[in-house]
């Protein structure tokens, strides 16, 4: 460029060049030029760039000058200028022009330079900002997309590929423009379609912004994957049982429902089958070896029920031990038993699920559609009334529903719940038997014993009315009734006799009988040393931790304990030494053959030592003969109960006892009129 200008400048002389020079000007300028574009982008830093642009000033500065030094003008006026030279006073305006408009392009360049770079910072913030978002964020056009967070790219690109410059239609081959124009507040539910092929379900969002100058659209793309699983979990725990994975009540009744549509009108039958667990067992299982071996049995169950059914049959879990099972598409109501002897074949066989020393068993109850019942309500009812009579039975058995069942288990279920209204309905009552001591003749105690006068039944015995209550549950509230009303009535006494009541398993294991027996000692104003309860070693063994506990509190109290029907059942000297005992009574099962039978006399003598061993003073029940009396004397018995002392009364016909007014020897025979009485009358 130097030497051009140069070629183009005419005088009225000549232009000498040292070449010399020349060749050191242009290398020079070379050299130095060369040199400014290495240090200027050695680094993107203001030293670098200020080195650069220092050498290209020598480079520019060595050269002009040493070229300038090259050439000398030698005046000449033989030479004329050319008349197309310009004038001097153009060359100035010409230059200052071109100068300006530089200055004017250089200051152009700066600022869409400095707009260039304030784009650029604005872009890296966001994309800063777009990759520190958990839900995936892209930008796109109409069909493409122009940038992508580091969220999206994971998500979407598992190969390691960038999104950006990928058509959008790519990942959302489903989403429409349209569509999407409507997520501006309402997420859209879609499948992004990553690089390897799988479909990840997400949500979008769409916002519109101006980026590099341009609308935009910017996605928000959430995963929603873990959502979708927590909703599956959601709907199967809503329909299945969480301990057996066996579909709950609603899916059972969901699937009857839709089978009873596809079996109206057809000529195929449908059948239910209600199973229930042997209680007595599972409950034992519980107790012995702790729920978390119960759920085992319960789940091995599951997988012994749902091993022998077909496709299409469903059993499912309806709670507790209760199980019941769907077969449709029979060909007659026949059928229905062969899924039944199928299941009672697999519990037959222990397996090797099951922990040591446990079975389990079950019966079942059949009904089948159209031939049982018209619709599902019937049907289950009648299912219901089959499996009560299989119970009734025996266990391991399987019933198929007839009419005559209806009616016993409505018969049934009449009776369960009479039972449970017979304290608001002023059914119940309490007899009292006395209790003396055998040395001194003196009564110093009642048994509160319950009867129920039901209005249409009649008097029901407690030998039929208790284990129904048990079983459905109103031994609580009658154990409550009775425990109340027997300790309101002692405290009204003017003699401090102590009063016996009789606590059932239920009460012992509820987990409140401690703080049901002190309220009611409250309430009433009863000496605690007055009242004593009855407990048969039966209640202890289901669960001997909890009962010892709860006898323990009880003592705590002041309360006696007394060992009921002992000589029965579980009786057992370690019980005796475990249990915080008082009192122990003799069933009257033994002291009744005493004088029949040398091996009940024997019996009953190893019981006395046995409770002198342990300094417990034992109480026979059942005394009715002058010969059982002798025997009871004979062996030191310390107190007895029975028809010979008195049957079960009001205890307004024992007022000479309450009062202190008089009191009867427990040493008189009664009269033959008493005898009569007593001989006739319940126990």
């Amino acid at each position: 460029m130097h030497y051009t200008g140069m070629a183009a400048f005419e005088i009225a002389g000549r232009v000498v060049w040292d070449v010399p020079l020349v060749a050191a000007s242009i290398i020079l300028g070379g050299l130095f030029g060369a040199a400014a574009l290495p240090v200027a982008l050695h680094a993107n830093t203001v030293k670098w760039k200020a080195l650069g642009a220092l050498v290209l000033t020598v480079a520019i500065c060595s050269h002009h000058f040493t070229a300038m030094g090259a050439a000398a003008i030698m005046p000449d006026p033989r030479i004329v200028i050319s008349a197309r030279a310009l004038p001097a006073d153009w060359m100035a305006a010409g230059v200052a022009l071109v100068s300006i408009v530089i200055i004017l392009l250089a200051i152009i360049g700066l600022a869409l330079d400095v707009r260039d770079l304030r784009r650029a910072g604005e872009a890296a913030r966001m994309q800063e900002l777009a990759d520190a978002a958990v839900e995936g964020l892209i930008v796109c056009n109409e069909t493409e997309i122009v940038a992508a967070n580091r969220s999206f790219a994971a998500l979407a690109c598992v190969n390691g590929s960038q999104p950006a410059g990928r058509p959008l239609a790519s990942f959302f081959p489903t989403v429409f423009q349209g569509e999407l124009s409507g997520t501006t507040q309402t997420p859209l539910e879609v499948g992004l379609c990553a690089t390897d092929g799988s479909t990840v379900p997400v949500e979008l969002i769409r916002h519109s912004i101006l980026y590099a100058g341009k609308q935009h659209q910017v996605l928000a793309v959430r995963d929603i994957r873990g959502r979708k699983r927590a909703e599956e979990e959601i709907h199967f725990l809503a329909h299945h049982d969480p301990l057996t994975k066996l579909p709950n009540r609603t899916s059972f009744n969901e699937k009857l429902e839709a089978e009873f549509t596809t079996h109206r009108g057809a000529e195929r039958c449908l059948a239910v089958l209600f199973l229930d667990l042997d209680l007595d067992r599972f409950k034992e299982v519980n107790d012995l070896f702790g729920h978390l071996v119960g759920d085992a049995v319960l789940q091995c169950v599951a997988e012994k029920i749902r091993g022998v059914l077909k496709p299409g049959q469903m059993v499912a879990r309806l709670g507790g031990d209760e199980f019941a099972v769907i077969v449709p598409g029979l060909p007659s109501a026949g059928y229905a038993t062969r899924t039944a002897e199928a299941i009672l074949d697999a519990f037959n066989d222990t397996g090797a699920n099951l922990p040591a020393g446990v079975t389990i068993g079950t019966t079942i109850g059949i009904a089948v559609f159209p031939n049982d019942a018209p619709d599902r309500e019937t049907l289950l009812s009648h299912a219901d009334a089959a499996l009560y009579e299989a119970k009734m039975q025996g266990r391991g058995l399987y019933c198929v529903f007839e009419p005559s069942m209806g009616e016993h288990l409505r018969d049934r279920r009449q009776f369960e719940h009479d039972i449970g209204h017979a304290i608001s309905r002023k059914e119940l009552r309490l007899v009292y038997q006395p209790q003396a001591e055998l040395l001194s003749n003196k009564v110093f105690g009642f048994e509160a014993l319950l009867r129920w006068d039901h209005p249409e039944r009649g008097a029901v015995p407690p030998a039929v009315f208790i284990p129904v209550a048990e079983e459905c549950g109103a031994i609580l509230k009658i154990g409550e009734w009775v425990l109340r009303t027997a300790c309101a009535e002692a405290a009204s006494w003017q003699q401090p006799l102590a009063i016996s009541v009789n606590v059932s398993a239920m009460q012992l294991h509820g987990g409140n009988l401690p703080e049901l027996v002190g309220a009611v000692l409250k309430e009433t104003g009863l000496d605690p040393f007055r009242l004593e309860l009855e407990i048969t070693e039966t209640c202890l063994i289901k669960d001997i931790g909890r009962a010892l506990a709860a006898l323990r509190q009880l003592k705590s109290l002041g309360v006696q304990i007394a060992m009921d029907d002992f000589g029965t059942g579980y009786s057992s000297l370690s019980n005796l030494r475990a249990f915080p005992f008082d009192k122990i009574k003799v069933d009257q099962s033994l002291v009744r053959a005493v004088d029949t039978s040398d091996e009940a006399a024997a019996v009953m003598r190893a019981v006395f030592g046995l409770a002198r061993g342990l300094k417990l003073p034992v109480l026979a029940e059942g005394v009715e003969t002058d010969a059982e009396l002798t025997f009871l004397r004979q062996e030191a018995c310390d107190a007895i109960q029975g028809y010979l002392l008195g049957r079960p009364c009001p205890i307004s016909d024992f007022a000479q006892h309450t009062s202190g007014k008089g009191r009867t020897p427990a040493s008189r025979r009664l009269s033959n009129h008493e005898l009569g009485v007593v001989k006739n009358s319940a126990a």
